[in-house]
Formats: C-alpha cells, structure tokens, sequence
C-alpha cells in the first residue's frame, strides 16, 4: 500500500513542530528532563501515529491513535524519579501526556484546537506556578528522616516542642529503632520560611546524627 503525500500533511506536521516547540521551549527554560527536543518529538510522534492510522484503516481509524496514550506512558514513567522522601518528575510527565494528545488533536485537522490548547498549557506552566509558588510559600509540606544518636524516648518529645513553639504542624509517620538509635520519620507543614529555619535546627542538633530530606 503506497501513502499519497497531500498539503494537509505538511501542515499537519508543522503546526505540530511549532506548538511541541513552544511548550519544549518553556520546559528547556525550566532546565526540566524533558525539554525542547524532547517534547517536539513526543508532538510529532502522536500527529504521525494518528495520520498513518487514518491511512491504513478503512473502517477504525483509532487502533493505532488509542495505543499512543499507553507507549506515552512509558515515557512518562521515565521522567518520575524518588529523590530521598519525595517524589519529583510528576508535572514533567504530565507535559509529555498533554503534548502527545495535542499532537493527536492535530493530526485529527483541530488546527484551532491545537493552538488554544497550547496556550493553555502555556498559561498553566508560567501563571499558575506563581499562584503555586505562593501557596508554597504560605503553607508548605516537607517529609524528614532524622536519626537519633541513641534511644532516648525524651527527644521526641522535645521535636515536637520545637516545631510547635515555631508555629508547624508536626504529624509522626514512622518510628523504628535499630543499632539501639530512633529513626523517625515524620511530616512538617507550614509557612516555607520557617520550615527552612526548623530544617537548620534539625542539623544542628546534637541529639540528631543523621537528617534526610
């Protein structure tokens, strides 16, 4: 079966380049593990997967189009990584899932579509990690792993002390002791700055041989 090149082709490839473009740019700007390349192909991949299953399909031009969002995943799943007690990548492999369905909304003749869901994304990635940034700011999360340097139940009791005397919210997840020290792991929430100082004190302390973040 021979596939006739037509216009629509090209400009279906294009517009696809151009928008995978625009949001790599911003994600390379970002210095993110996908980034301008990265996210043109990921564009590209899906607008070509979805022509040659309109060609070669005469009664479902779906089959090929569907199974993109499982290979995306792939992908996507390449991107999260743990880093000590949190989980990082997990907008970045959202960004792959939404360019991979934009380069199928375009490969489907939704140029308009294509565009302002572009924008979109734009909007979501720049304006909203500033309102982001400002929740992060007023009220923050962080996970700690801290290692005793002996068994003494009492430093526990003077943790929690020193967390709420700074204003956190201190909630116990896990605690174990092995080579007759406490491990504790525990979450602390509130505003960032005093959760930057209350992280100072944890490494400072001398009851404390070991901090993980």
């Amino acid at each position: 079966m021979e596939f006739q090149f037509e216009y629509h082709d090209l400009l279906r490839i294009l517009i696809s380049i151009a928008c995978g473009s625009i949001i790599g740019f911003e994600r390379e700007y970002k210095n993110k593990n996908a980034g301008f390349r990265t996210l043109i192909l990921i564009c590209l991949g899906s607008t070509i997967f979805t022509i040659v299953s309109q060609r070669i399909s005469n009664s479902s031009d779906d089959r090929i189009a569907a199974n993109i969002i499982t290979g995306i995943g792939f992908i996507g799943a390449g991107v999260i990584f743990k880093d000590g007690l949190s989980v990082k990548g997990l907008t970045t492999a959202a960004v792959i899932w939404v360019v991979a369905a934009l380069g199928m909304v375009i490969g489907t003749f939704h140029y308009s579509l294509s565009i302002i869901l572009t924008l979109i994304v734009l909007v979501i990635l720049s304006l909203f990690n500033k309102i982001e940034m400002l929740i992060d700011f007023l009220h923050h999360q962080r996970k700690f792993k801290v290692i005793f340097i002996d068994e003494d139940m009492s430093h526990l009791n003077a943790l929690d002390k020193e967390a709420l005397n700074r204003g956190l919210q201190i909630k116990q997840i896990q605690l174990t002791k092995c080579n007759n020290k406490i491990h504790l792991v525990f979450e602390v929430s509130g505003r960032k700055k005093l959760l930057t100082d209350f992280n100072k004190y944890l490494i400072e302390s001398h009851h404390i041989a070991d901090v993980m973040i």
